[in-house]
């Protein structure tokens, strides 16, 4: 059978439990997920600020890190054409790209150190997503938004600002809405005496930050929280409480990334709870073992798990990104899989007769509901996938690690 007969057999067999293929292809292509640049050089940058720090660790050292602009540009250029659909770009702040002889610090960013990514972005039709770097500097070593020393604080409230300018540059710029995520690292390695002081001082922090004249219609503000991290393994400051009560009070995003709770939390469960309170939620999908590790996303339980929730509670209503990083493996083939994954994941949700199923439950047919929903699995997802990323001209099944192995001779086993 040819692909496009397979496909023909996989619609009518979805058609028969009422399932529309097309109408969910149609879907899928619509949905624009945020590819992080920072897989391509192991959360690096390019303002040579500092060794990674935060509680951040990218293990391995497989060889064709990018170095430069130039090599990570060409390397996301590489993963999206593997990609099926149009999609967006994550940056971090210290991914600003500076003139020779140029170097600012993060406080003192502008708009004009990112015009090279702007540019790349309107070429390819991509909207960037923006994120303060407030980690990996001198300046964070104690603390961030939460420090006790007030010169501290100021340097890191004037570069969220400055990051603020930045995210309506992008906006402006590309005509898509920025979105703009707030994570510091803040936290106690061991049982802290006082922990009101310091979010005290983080939500200041935050209220002088917001307080500017900005654009919220272009600069969408999210708020990260995490359950603990290396170095503070006690108390975040920036805990999932703070946050979400901050945001519900100030109308901002939160943000829930895979690894920021406890291990035997997922955040495909929050989801709704979410949506019923906020007017969008935003996401790091990624891959915990064991801890907030980011690993590359798979289609996995829960990723599968998640996507049922954004296609459920409305994809529109979800701004989807994705957060990992695997120096241990070739980057741009962990980009691709990572991609890859989200959107079968995604694909997998609008192939479920969503509305059936939910009736199910509402009658508390539990058997009949457990038995649909194994009985899916073994349905001719693949076909329909394969034919999404034929019409879209990306590679269909495994043929696409071809590309990889031959850019890896090419140009990645060349950088030394």
């Amino acid at each position: 059978m040819t692909l496009q007969e397979r496909y023909e057999a996989a619609k009518a067999a979805y058609a028969a439990i009422g399932v529309d293929t097309d109408k969910a292809l149609e879907s899928l292509k619509n949905i624009h997920i945020s590819m992080h640049c920072w897989q391509g050089d192991d959360v690096i940058g390019f303002d040579g600020a500092g060794a990674l720090s935060g509680g951040i660790q990218a293990t391995g050292n497989y060889p064709g890190r990018a170095r430069n602009p130039e090599e990570l540009m060409a390397d996301i250029d590489e993963a999206l054409r593997l990609i099926p659909g149009t999609h967006r770009l994550n940056l971090h702040a210290s991914y600003a790209i500076f003139e020779d002889g140029e170097k600012v610090d993060r406080d003192k960013l502008e708009p004009r150190h990112f015009a090279k990514w702007v540019e790349f972005a309107r070429e390819r039709g991509l909207g960037i997503d923006f994120n303060p770097t407030c980690f990996s500097h001198p300046k964070a070593e104690e603390a961030t938004l939460s420090s006790e020393n007030p010169e501290i604080r100021r340097f890191w409230i004037d570069h969220c600002k400055a990051c603020i300018r930045i995210s309506e540059y992008f906006a402006k710029e590309l005509h898509t809405p920025c979105s703009m995520n707030i994570w510091i690292p803040d936290g106690f390695k061991d049982i802290p005496a006082d922990r009101t002081a310091p979010r005290a001082r983080l939500k200041d922090s935050l209220d002088q930050i917001l307080a500017m004249d900005y654009d919220k219609s272009k600069v969408l503000v999210a708020v990260e929280s995490k359950v603990f991290g290396i170095g503070m393994e006690s108390c975040t400051v920036g805990s999932h409480e703070f946050y979400m009560n901050y945001a519900a009070k100030n109308g901002l995003m939160c943000l829930l990334d895979s690894g920021h709770f406890h291990p035997t939390e997922v955040i495909s469960d929050k989801i709704s709870s979410m949506l019923l309170f906020f007017d969008q939620v935003a996401l790091h999908v990624s891959r915990p073992v064991r801890w907030d590790s980011d690993h590359v996303v798979l289609f996995d339980d829960e990723t599968r798990e998640i996507a049922k929730e954004i296609i459920r509670g409305g994809s529109d209503r979800v701004l989807l990104a994705l957060d990992f990083f695997d120096a241990s493996i070739n980057r741009i083939a962990a980009w691709v899989i990572g991609m890859r994954d989200m959107q079968k994941a995604l694909l997998y949700a609008l192939l479920m007769p969503n509305a059936r199923l939910a009736k199910l439950q509402e009658e508390r047919r539990f058997t009949e509901l457990l038995m649909q929903q194994e009985e899916l699995k073994t349905y001719p997802f693949g076909d329909v996938w394969d034919y999404f990323c034929e019409t879209l001209g990306a590679p269909v099944k495994e043929s696409w690690f071809a590309e990889v192995e031959k850019y890896e001779t090419e140009v990645l086993a060349k950088r030394g």
